[in-house]
């Protein structure tokens, strides 16, 4: 069988299981869209019994575009199919030819589906992923690497990184390649290159050289075209469809969606300056420091190829903690939504409240399936598992210890003191754990006899910190799951009133134990 052929029937089989379940353009129509829901009346009640929000005299209109019914439950599916098929087709992905990829879940997830027709998938994720997204990355057959980082770097650690952990890592990935069968002499030969990669925390180009010295093909959805492409001629054209079934039109909506990669975002742009000549996507992100799954930080989207903030209407940052309450709410109703969607919801609460807008389509990106643990834990009642600096110093007294937490990194004797100052409390109060303790409460989902030392005390309560705020909200996430209360403050030890803007080199060193 010659290639042609070959890809030839690669197509024809990925067009039958993929490509004919998503949404696409045929004739002209988008065929198999995803619903477009009414959520005004929902929205309205969430917001007077959960917030005390009266928008019931404003006529609102609020839809909810639901691509988390999609084949791989959630919006990355269309980008992911849209690149393989164009992949295919140009013959840049062979047949028996492996997928390699960094993710942060869903687009791992939605290039799993390459599993049914005999595509082998590798994708490197971060250990910080949520317990469900893990799950649902192994249901998909997929290959998994997982490293120690985050897939976006901190901010101002880029090139910071430790030699010696750039090292430690890369023994980790070759141990790891091994044992899914590449053979390690080839990555012996790039080991300059990849610990360079390595030292500036950057997974994503780090797929692309793995891509390059094994001859796999990497989608580099990160910065690929087509991740715009596909939201700009199906996503924005799909949802205008269905408005004008109902009479409307997306010229008079606004567009709410999260960031991820900038895909959608991009895409929905771009079609709505084309055809409307305006500006109408909102983009949502966490408050600094706080982790949600699958999107970024206004911080970390900085700096990727997709982010282009001068094309949105606007730019949100909502705190995830007061936003997690509509998400009960929403999911309690029967709505199939993650913490994203949340994120967008509370966001359109605020806007309607406003009286600046009043017609609304938030993209639900994907469902609360993966995110069922963390969900249960959800309760009125509990602390919120995030704290600014300005509310953690006005009660530092009720904290039983500072504890800083890293899997890396630790405070030189300045940093101890900046967060002492900033917290305006006594430096002894500071507890410093080795980093191997905090890896293993992560890795093992365990509490290390010697953590639970420092946490115990009478006031029942403990304060983390970290660099950038997200290690420490894993670790209050793995605590909280054990009955401990903890509080992670929002922005770690960089964003501190003497830490912003300075290299982090200067208070803060590898760990070595």
């Amino acid at each position: 069988m010659d290639k042609n052929q070959s890809n030839n029937m690669l197509l024809q089989k990925f067009e039958d299981e993929i490509w004919n379940k998503i949404p696409h353009l045929e004739e002209n129509k988008i065929v198999n869209p995803t619903p477009l829901v009414d959520l005004t009346e929902d929205l309205k009640e969430c917001a007077k019994s959960i917030y005390k929000l009266d928008l019931g005299d404003k006529d609102l209109k609020i839809y909810g575009k639901f691509d988390s019914t999609l084949l791989s439950g959630s919006i990355k599916v269309r980008a992911a199919a849209h690149i393989i098929h164009d992949a295919i087709v140009s013959g840049k992905l062979k047949e028996n030819q492996t997928v390699i990829e960094a993710t942060s879940g869903n687009f791992g997830i939605a290039l799993g589906q390459l599993s049914k027709i005999g595509v082998n998938v590798v994708a490197l994720v971060s250990r910080k992923l949520q317990e469900g997204v893990f799950k649902e990355l192994r249901n998909e057959n997929i290959r998994i690497m997982d490293l120690d980082m985050d897939i976006c770097p901190a901010p101002g650690m880029e090139n910071k990184a430790d030699e010696l952990a750039a090292k430690a890592t890369a023994a980790n990935i070759r141990s790891q390649l091994s044992d899914l069968g590449f053979d390690p002499e080839i990555f012996d030969n790039n080991i300059q290159e990849i610990e360079t990669l390595l030292a500036k925390q950057d997974v994503i180009n780090l797929a692309r050289v793995l891509a390059k010295i094994y001859d796999l093909f990497c989608p580099k959805q990160y910065d690929n075209e087509l991740n715009i492409e596909i939201h700009r001629t199906v996503t924005a054209v799909e949802i205008d469809q269905q408005l004008h079934e109902n009479g409307d039109s997306l010229k008079d909506y606004q567009i709410v969606c999260s960031f991820g990669t900038g895909g959608t975002s991009g895409g929905l742009s771009q079609h709505m300056a084309e055809k409307y000549d305006k500006k109408s996507v909102h983009v949502v992100f966490p408050s600094p420091g706080q982790d949600v799954a699958g999107i970024r930080t206004k911080a970390k989207a900085t700096g990727l190829t997709l982010y282009k903030p001068e094309i949105y209407a606007a730019e949100h940052e909502i705190d995830y903690e007061k936003a997690k309450f509509l998400l009960k709410f929403f999911v309690d109703k029967g709505h199939d939504i993650g913490e994203s969607t949340a994120l967008a919801l509370f966001s359109v609460m605020q806007m309607a409240n406003s009286g600046n807008y009043n017609k609304f389509v938030v993209i639900v990106a994907d469902g609360i399936g993966k995110y069922k643990k963390n969900f249960e834990q959800i309760s009125k009642k509990q602390i919120p598992m995030t704290i600014s600096l300005e509310d953690a110093s006005s009660i530092a007294e009720d904290y039983d210890r500072i504890i800083w937490v890293h899997t890396q990194y630790t405070p030189k004797e300045e940093g101890i003191e900046m967060i002492a100052k900033s917290l305006g409390v006594d430096k002894s109060k500071i507890s410093v754990p080795k980093a191997r303790t905090i890896n293993q409460l992560l890795s093992t989902q365990q509490v290390p006899e010697d953590l639970k030392k420092e946490l115990n005390g009478t006031k029942g309560k403990s304060l983390l910190v970290c660099m950038a705020g997200n290690t420490s909200l894993m670790t209050a996430q793995v605590l909280a799951s054990k009955g401990i209360i903890t509080q992670s403050l929002t922005g770690g030890i960089t964003n501190l009133p003497e830490g912003r803007g300075r290299n982090p080199g200067e208070f803060i060193k590898a760990a070595t134990e």
